[in-house]
């Protein structure tokens, strides 16, 4: 922690798209310098036979992972395995790269310890990020996922020919996948969300899913601003597609009224942080309500122990931070670890 107070006010004079590179450039190098990189290898260590998750199949170190959007193009896996997470989610991916949105598309809102983003899905395409993890060294034997998307222009009648080709390419190479089809920063993308277009999406891929020798696990990602009848109409498409579960939640569209950082308030795009865990805790109780069995990773406004045991309390088998990172600094995984371990004790 003590380096985080110190590299914070430096971080966040910056613009903070640069801001999320300077970080890792950084870390990077720390990690090469022996003596440092000893210190701060062991300063995020916190390991315990409580922590441990069996789900899907899959064996967890830890519940705690790192939600998609932050690296999107798995080019600091080697980096990031050393922070304690769980589990890393990479993407979204899409087919082919493409730049995104126009920049500036990243606003921090600093009294609300939120973000709003429309970044649109910028990445170098799924073939780049498939030769990085063919190329990582997985020497903390951490589960990886895989967000797959589809590209801005490909028309919705045709986005499932983008995930199935992501779905493909990536699967020899990832533990298991989230369909992502709730960002708010590509144009038409929650449409598919709605009950039929979201039932011939994951169907085409559970088709080629279980077609293999062992089929993965699928999740899917949805948006923190559904009503409970949109969201029943999900969970038939879940039931319907024998997928295994839900990530709760992505961004939101709402700005609440209690939001204090005026200044990027009008900014269009998603907002994450803690200003969404209202919404996401919301969406968290009522799929686990609706469905005891499914699994559910509870994502949105984590940025303590505390909201971590709060998600985990409404339901969630494992728990995804972004945000909280970006306040909180990197140390705040050790302190949620630290936090769960207590609770268990």
């Amino acid at each position: 922690m003590f380096f985080w107070r110190i590299l914070k006010p430096i971080v966040f004079l910056m613009d903070p798209e640069r801001a999320h590179y300077f970080s890792m450039r950084l870390f990077s190098i720390a990690l090469s310098i022996p003596l440092i990189s000893w210190i701060l290898k062991r300063s995020f260590i916190c390991e315990h036979h409580s922590l441990e998750r069996v789900v899907d199949g899959m064996h967890f170190r830890n519940p705690v992972g790192l939600a998609a959007g932050f690296d999107k193009d798995g080019r600091w896996l080697p980096l990031l395995q050393e922070l304690g997470f769980g589990f890393i989610e990479v993407g979204t991916v899409t087919p082919r790269p493409q730049s995104g949105n126009p920049k500036p598309r990243l606003f921090r809102l600093i009294k609300d310890r939120s973000v709003i983003n429309r970044m649109g899905f910028n990445n170098e395409g799924v073939d780049a990020l498939v030769s990085r993890l063919k190329a990582f060294q997985n020497e903390k034997k951490l589960i990886i996922g895989g967000n797959i998307g589809k590209n801005k222009d490909t028309p919705n009648e045709r986005a499932a020919e983008d995930y199935l080709y992501c779905f493909r390419a990536l699967f020899d190479h990832v533990d298991y996948f989230t369909i992502n089809v709730s960002s708010p920063n590509t144009a038409g993308l929650r449409a598919l969300q709605e009950k039929e277009p979201l039932i011939r999406l994951l169907q085409t891929i559970q088709d080629d899913n279980h077609a293999r020798p062992r089929s993965k696990p699928v999740y899917l990602k949805l948006a923190p601003d559904l009503d409970p009848e949109a969201l029943s109409d999900v969970l038939e498409a879940v039931r319907a597609t024998r997928i295994q579960g839900l990530v709760l939640t992505n961004t939101t569209i709402r700005r609440p009224a209690e939001l204090k950082e005026t200044r990027w308030v009008g900014e269009s795009g998603g907002l994450s942080g803690k200003a969404v865990q209202p919404f996401s805790d919301e969406m968290l109780g009522w799929a686990r309500q609706a469905d005891p069995n499914i699994t559910l990773m509870g994502a949105g406004g984590i940025s303590s122990p505390k909201d971590a045991l709060r998600k985990i309390e409404l339901g969630a088998d494992l728990v995804q931070v972004y945000s909280g990172m970006i306040f909180e600094g990197p140390w705040i995984i050790r302190s949620i670890k630290e936090g769960l371990v207590q609770r268990e004790s």
